[in-house]
């Protein structure tokens, strides 16, 4: 989807409905396997492919995501390596990425919103008064 980045639905207002994109559905294959990262890979790329084990889009990926995976991871990981860093090999690397969801504007425009759990109104109000204590604190109010 091409222009800006979406908001979240939470910050969209809207007048009319919208239908949104046909959704074609799928059995999903078996339950994949997750690759093992490479010994020889770059830190950077062992680190970016251990982040996608606990990101939510992965829930999502067959194992065809994870080898698309793999050779990003690949690829990041000789552009890193070499002496001279390439922009194309970058790009092409930031575009797959992109393929993979794991970035907050690539999940908006596929219309995917991961949410982390709430804490509740009581452990927010406990944190407020303990941060306002220890500002009290650091101003000499006891």
């Amino acid at each position: 989807m091409p222009g800006p980045v979406p908001k979240r639905s939470d910050q969209r207002r809207r007048r009319n409905a919208s239908d949104g994109p046909a959704v074609v559905k799928a059995e999903a294959g078996k339950a994949p396997t997750i690759p093992r990262a490479s010994g020889d890979w770059h830190p950077i790329a062992k680190r970016w492919y251990a982040s996608l084990k606990d990101s939510g889009q992965s829930q999502f990926y067959e194992s065809s995501d994870w080898l698309t995976a793999v050779y990003v991871a690949e690829a990041m990981s000789r552009n890193l390596s070499q002496g001279k860093f390439s922009a194309q090999l970058f790009q092409s690397v930031m575009s797959a990425m992109t393929d993979l969801l794991t970035t907050e504007g690539a999940r908006r425009r596929a219309r995917v919103e991961l949410e982390r759990e709430e804490i509740g109104e009581d452990a927010e109000e406990l944190a407020r008064v303990a941060l306002m204590d220890s500002y009290r604190k650091a101003a000499g109010g006891g």
